[in-house]
């Protein structure tokens, strides 16, 4: 428990403040926080609350999207995240790199994108002393919302960097299927910023965006994952996050005290 951090999105309908005094009851010391619901109160405030309530901010969601058609406003919004990430103390700030623009087919354009925007942000990051984490993201998502679609691909990116100022995140949901899973989570020893996890259920829902459940619900190895995780060195939070639409009707004070328990149950720690 003393590894497990609650993501925001786990219990999307709470606010910061309701999302912190659910971890406080649980006993979670630590917290993924989300973009949004820090606006709503202030990043200034949102940072005194969690500091007041002894937690760890192990990431904030989310920088990326950098595949935007205006350069200029994905660098300042991405500014903007890397600074709020700071103002937290967040232990990174995780990039989805985004999809294929508009009315464009080219991936290797827009991989070659990806490359262009965070080479102009790592120096940003550094001066701030905020680590970037690439999360390649499964490959139904590559049209809308990821064209980094394996852990290799995100190393091959992140390996031109400082480890300390890019790294990758290993989500069991993005990446539980790669045959070459084991290979690359060995090479990314020293750059994993973040460890999330959830399950893969199926059927999947007509918004795949939602087919994230419950540890133990699915068809993840947790137990396998996390070994290959732990063998290459990470020994930072672990964040439990689960976009789910009926987890998310559900009270936070029934879907904390649940995610501990399957927590405990399939991951190991």
């Amino acid at each position: 428990m003393n590894r497990l951090s609650l993501n925001q999105k786990t219990i999307n309908s709470s606010t910061l403040p309701q999302a912190i005094d659910a971890c406080v009851r649980a006993g979670i010391g630590s917290i993924g926080v989300w973009r949004e619901p820090l606006q709503e109160v202030g990043v200034q405030r949102g940072a005194e609350l969690i500091a007041q309530a002894g937690l760890r901010v192990s990431s904030l969601c989310r920088g990326g999207f950098f595949t935007g058609q205006d350069r200029a406003a994905v660098l300042d919004d991405n500014r903007r995240a890397i600074d709020e990430a700071a103002e937290l103390s967040a232990g990174c700030l995780v990039l989805v790199v985004g999809g294929l623009p508009a009315g464009s087919r080219d991936l290797i354009a827009a991989r070659a994108t990806v490359a262009d925007v965070l080479e102009e942000l790592a120096p940003y990051a550094a001066d701030r002393s905020v680590r970037l984490a690439l999360e390649p993201m499964h490959p139904i998502y590559c049209a809308d919302r990821g064209v980094v679609s394996t852990l290799g691909q995100a190393l091959d990116l992140a390996e031109w960097f400082d480890p300390e100022v890019v790294g990758v995140v290993v989500d069991t949901f993005h990446v539980w299927w790669d045959p070459d899973l084991e290979r690359q989570i060995e090479r990314a020893a020293g750059r994993i910023a973040s460890f999330q996890v959830c399950d893969w259920i199926t059927p999947l829902p007509a918004d795949t965006l939602l087919a994230r459940g419950v540890m133990g619900d699915g068809h993840i190895d947790f137990p396998y994952i996390a070994g290959l995780v732990a063998k290459a060195g990470y020994t930072g939070d672990v964040e439990v996050e689960i976009f789910n639409a009926d987890l998310w009707r559900q009270p936070a004070d029934v879907v904390v005290p649940l995610i501990a328990e399957r927590f405990a149950e399939t991951c190991g720690y």
